[in-house]
């Protein structure tokens, strides 16, 4: 059985940088890609970015794009989403996704 567990998450003043981590544990197929998605309050869940098995191809939300960057670290069973420039719209839950699995979530926030 799949499960992920998210970390990195806290309070940042805007323009700030954080790096959240997803630890997976169990075996994981290639066939679907790693997921960060997120959740505002009184929002519904969106995708954030996506990472294929090898790393070589990456999709992001447009409202992302030039500030955030998917990664793993297969070797490590890690998936990686640095997010720079960070902006109060970014305060959201954040979650590690494959196929059904979901993680508990991380919170971000993002406040002077």
């Amino acid at each position: 059985q799949v499960q992920l567990v998210e970390s990195g998450g806290g309070l940042v003043q805007p323009g700030g940088s954080l790096k959240l981590s997803c630890a997976i544990s169990g075996s994981i197929s290639p066939l679907f890609a790693m997921n960060w998605f997120r959740q505002a309050p009184g929002k519904e869940r969106g995708f954030v970015a996506g990472i294929n098995w090898s790393g070589s191809n990456t999709h992001y939300t447009d409202s992302v794009k030039g500030r955030f960057t998917v990664s793993r670290d297969n070797a490590k069973n890690m998936v990686f989403l640095q997010m720079n420039n960070l902006a109060p719209e970014d305060t959201a839950i954040y979650y590690c996704n494959w196929g059904s699995t979901w993680g508990q979530g991380t919170q971000v926030t993002v406040s002077s």
